[in-house]
């Protein structure tokens, strides 16, 4: 018994000055982080956009950041990053912005964006000089709203155009005798065709051909009217593969000239009346939002910006998720919020479960019943169930290149006895009070009165889609069924089968329903707020970490195709409204 105590006391002692020095440790970087001071914008400053970055639609948690007030490393959203530019185009201390160029981590939409507010930035007559070393085609759509590109003379702008692979894994679970048992609407829902297919089938080669090539007919067209090249001489560029180097990329006038990185820094010293070789006043944009304003205060009237970022969830989600718990509260809160006069839902979504986007739709239906305007903006994805929470709101705003649609459904239920018997040697057995007590069981296959059963679950599931898009588009269900059964479209396509309402940005439709609630002098109240430090810690910062290491282990496709089977693993036996594949989208 004492040895007992011993040990429990020192090992209680243990835990209170471990947890005393980490209390110690928290208190230093919170007062290092509170006795920060604010910055400064130094006069004939030049903000630094790297599009590298990736700037989603909900602003990035990261608690090493949070903690070190390291303003440089914040990374601002989408959103903040737009209304950072237009605060620079005012601002009397920022004489210009330098974009770097090399490689572009946001989606088609996203840039769009980014490349509209550039274009809106160059009427301040400050100036716009992008460079880069090796210049993606994702990156050169951004960057020729610049002023002037540059390339370093040694790198190389790529300019082939785009390609869309897929990968398929048939012919993997045959040899684990594993099979998937799919069920699905939509004969372009082709979400299960890895598992079911070794090639695209005709319908999807086809939806892909026509979306992908939207998408490059906007990076040409975009191209000829920065550049001043006509797009068949663009397009011939790529095809001929004109350009292999950076000469080539001057030589036919993608590209303004081509320097190094010194050489670039000493036009902007040029620019802003420095000396050669002068230290220039770069900022970030993180440091820059800490040191300006771009919130609007002063009256009563909200319109609620509600981010809906990541795979749609049944229950609450985790970061990067939209969780129906989550959401339906957020949505309820806004909703029934006085102040609170209209509702923008930001969708950049591929979908997910049926049902949690059937309990999203029903909380905006409400709003909207309850006389708030909801007006949906689709970023870089709004498509299957990212459609299904969208589809009631009183106006959609797209941007060209949104891809959308997709309205379908399937289910998965593997069947793995044989793997489980023959490749493991594991056995089963099972008492059971009824027929259909182990339905959807992965241990044995299932019937074929199962497979009715669940295939009419499924097309249940389609046909509530569709009404509900019916309804909410205000067309007949029969015309949405030729425009549904899982197609892709673009946001241009989309416009023009009627699931959208206009072309334009998050700012679009903010403005928009402003409008609707006849309200014009008004502030933005955005939704999910930013948790506090504890709760970033508390909720799987170790996860991320783990995430961000098989990401580096794995690189770029083979995380993708890590994230693609365990999102197959997560669908299993859940009905599921979700874009028919990911967007492998080959443009470096």
């Amino acid at each position: 018994m004492r040895s007992f105590l011993k040990i429990f006391f020192a090992s209680f002692l243990a835990t209170l000055v471990f947890a005393g020095i980490c209390l110690v440790i928290l208190l230093v970087f919170v007062t290092g982080l509170t006795s920060r001071p604010a910055t400064v914008v130094s006069s004939k400053s030049v903000l630094v956009i790297d599009l590298s970055q990736n700037f989603s639609d909900r602003k990035t948690e990261n608690p090493i950041v949070r903690i070190s007030g390291d303003k440089d490393a914040e990374i601002p959203s989408l959103y903040e990053l737009i209304r950072l530019v237009r605060k620079a185009a005012t601002d009397s201390s920022i004489r210009g912005i330098y974009l770097k160029c090399n490689s572009n981590a946001n989606g088609f939409a996203s840039s769009e964006e980014l490349r509209n507010v550039l274009l809106e930035f160059k009427k301040s007559r400050k100036f716009i000089l992008a460079y880069g070393d090796y210049i993606s085609q994702k990156a050169y759509y951004v960057a020729n709203a610049a002023d002037k590109i540059y390339c370093n003379p040694k790198g190389s702008l790529d300019w082939r155009g785009f390609t869309s692979q897929l990968f398929f894994i048939k012919q993997t679970l045959q040899k684990l005798e594993i099979q998937p048992q799919i069920f699905y609407d939509g004969k372009y829902k082709s979400a299960t065709e890895p598992l079911r297919e070794v090639k695209m089938s005709d319908a999807n080669r086809y939806q892909t051909e026509i979306w992908l090539g939207e998408l490059y007919q906007q990076l040409l067209v975009n191209t000829a009217e920065a550049r001043g090249i006509d797009t068949t001489t663009l397009h011939r560029y790529a095809n001929e593969y004109r350009v292999q180097t950076a000469a080539d990329a001057l030589r036919y006038g993608l590209v303004d000239g081509l320097k190094y990185d010194d050489e670039v820094k000493d036009e902007l010293a040029l620019k802003l009346g420095l000396q050669k070789n002068s230290r220039i006043s770069f900022i970030l944009p993180g440091s820059y939002a800490d040191a300006v304003s771009i919130r609007k205060f002063g009256t009563m009237d909200r319109v609620a910006v509600i981010y809906a970022e990541g795979d749609i969830v049944y229950g609450r989600g985790e970061f990067g998720q939209i969780g129906s718990d989550e959401y339906r509260n957020l949505i309820r809160k806004a909703r029934t919020d006085r102040s609170i006069k209209a509702i923008v839902l930001r969708v950049n979504s591929p979908g997910g479960s049926s049902l949690a986007s059937e309990i999203i739709w029903r909380e905006l239906s409400l709003a909207a019943k309850d006389g708030k305007p909801v007006v949906v903006s689709m970023g870089d994805l709004a498509a299957s169930g990212g459609y299904y929470i969208s589809c009631g709101a009183d106006s959609i705003f797209a941007q060209p290149n949104t891809i959308t649609g997709s309205i379908g459904v399937f289910g998965i239920i593997p069947n793995m006895q044989g793997f489980f018997n023959k490749k493991l040697g594991v056995t089963f057995d099972q008492v059971k009070t009824g027929p259909y007590a182990d339905m959807g069981s992965v241990t044995r296959p299932l019937t074929d009165v199962e497979k009715k059963f669940i295939q009419n679950e499924i097309d249940t599931i389609y046909r509530d889609f569709k009404s509900r898009v019916a309804d909410g588009r205000e067309k007949d269900i029969s015309y949405i069924d030729s425009i549904a059964q899982g197609r892709v479209w673009t946001g241009k396509g989309a416009l023009k089968m009627g699931l959208v309402d206009r072309l334009g940005s998050l700012d679009d439709a903010i403005a928009c329903a402003a409008r609707m609630a006849k309200i014009s002098d008004y502030g933005l109240r955005e939704y999910p707020e930013p948790r506090s430090l504890w709760d970033i810690l508390m909720s799987g910062y170790q996860k991320t970490v783990r995430t961000e290491a098989i990401q580096e282990e794995l690189g770029e496709q083979g995380f993708r195709i890590y994230q693609h089977i365990k999102r197959v693993k997560a669908m299993s036996g859940t009905a599921q409204a979700r874009l028919p594949f990911d967007i492998m989208i080959d443009e470096k």
